[in-house]
């Protein structure tokens, strides 16, 4: 293994007395995500690095993983100045450009000569050697040298992680995961945030199928790549959504349905440990996200919920899922329970009081209870029995 990853923690850096936990927290993260590679990993406060034989497999995965602000790839030398300036125009003679500049980072003070004079050492000897010009402010190529005790770093253009903090860090969340847009853009961001996820998505056979199913399982598996310990719990809704059907007046179906939702989640969450709720609501998107329909129904459980999409436009949603490959699965035409028998026109100032009266009408509690006793849970992600369906 003779390649050497560097990667710069960014926003891991503002933290203090818990900063080492967030570093080991990201060095599992990625033991996690490469796992299958070859590879061997060293941290301090400062910096990572890794050694690996791939160095292209590693970099594409290095960059789902969140606590990573850059990621390059540099050589390490000895802290002299003639195999320095060997290392820095043979680096060089493998790029095209036409303007350069060099970066010197001395955070070995022991080294005598400061960075800014060493700058003009390693520029005059490329400019020696290479026919090309120097450009402080917009260079074709940025050479960082950085000379540290254990020796010295030498890179060209930095890979722009997708920062954020590691997963896990702030706990784990129940993302309630439908086969839309929304939530698997909400799962994501939660994710950047810190946040571990199980999933939980609402199935209805037979009015809905088996491959809508295995849509929100693949959704799932695609936001897997920036988390890859992400577990799906699918919950039997069908006696429910029927009772509900049966007993609530259509125009208050959704919310009724919505709030039965927050109940089995709230379940759920508790048994897994969950600290917060996660779901993909987005204000006055639908009936159900206007802010009275959300207070009603969010008035169910005292659990937090966070929704991380709620003041986005569709658009901006719409961006974020095709940037994490979630949108091209989330657009297939495969109906969840929230969309199968929509009524025609779905209350948008439901009324609490009616809400409480109509769920007097049937035994919800035993149906709850059913549905969360027989949850099926899915580990495996990458079982191809599910996604091949599709």
């Amino acid at each position: 293994m003779n390649n050497l990853i560097l990667i710069k923690y960014g926003e891991l850096t503002t933290k203090k007395a818990n900063r080492n936990e967030f570093i080991r927290r990201l060095a599992n993260n990625i033991k996690n995500i490469l796992n299958g590679e070859e590879f061997s990993i060293k941290f301090d406060r400062v910096r990572m690095y890794i050694e690996c034989s791939n160095v292209d497999s590693i970099v594409n995965k290095l960059k789902r993983v969140f606590g990573i602000h850059g990621i390059v790839i540099c050589h390490k030398v000895n802290t002299n100045i003639d195999t320095i300036k060997e290392k820095v125009l043979e680096l060089l003679k493998n790029e095209n450009f036409n303007t350069f500049k060099i970066h010197t980072k001395r955070a070995d003070k022991s080294f005598e000569i400061h960075s800014m004079e060493f700058n003009n050492i390693i520029g005059g000897y490329v400019l020696k050697n290479i026919k090309s010009k120097v450009d402080v402010h917009n260079p074709d190529v940025l050479v960082t040298i950085e000379i540290r005790p254990e020796g010295t770093f030498i890179y060209t253009n930095e890979i722009k992680g997708i920062g954020g903090y590691p997963v896990g860090i702030q706990g784990k969340g129940l993302l309630m995961l439908s086969g839309g847009i929304d939530s698997p853009t909400a799962g994501y961001l939660a994710l950047k945030r810190g946040v571990d996820l199980e999933c939980l998505y609402f199935e209805s056979p037979p009015h809905t199928s088996l491959e809508a199913k295995n849509k929100v399982i693949k959704l799932a598996s695609i936001i897997n790549e920036y988390s890859g310990n992400i577990k799906v719990n699918i919950v039997p809704f069908t006696k429910l959504q029927e009772a509900i059907y049966k007993n609530v007046p259509d125009s208050y179906v959704i919310t009724i349905m919505r709030r039965m939702m927050y109940r089995i989640a709230e379940r759920v969450a508790l048994i897994h440990k969950c600290k917060v709720i996660i779901n993909g609501e987005s204000i006055g998107q639908v009936a159900s996200q206007t802010l009275t329909s959300m207070s009603v129904i969010n008035s169910v459980t005292n659990f937090p919920v966070i929704r991380p999409v709620a003041c986005m436009d569709k658009l901006e949603i719409i961006d974020i899922a095709k940037k994490i490959n979630t949108y091209e699965t989330s657009i297939l035409p495969y109906e969840d329970c929230c969309t199968i028998f929509l009524p025609t026109h779905p209350v948008i100032n439901p009324d609490i009081n009616k809400c409480l009266l109509y769920e007097m009408s049937f035994n919800y509690e035993q149906l709850i209870e059913e549905c969360v006793n027989n949850i099926e849970t899915i580990t495996n992600l990458k079982n191809e029995e599910y996604t091949d369906l599709l």
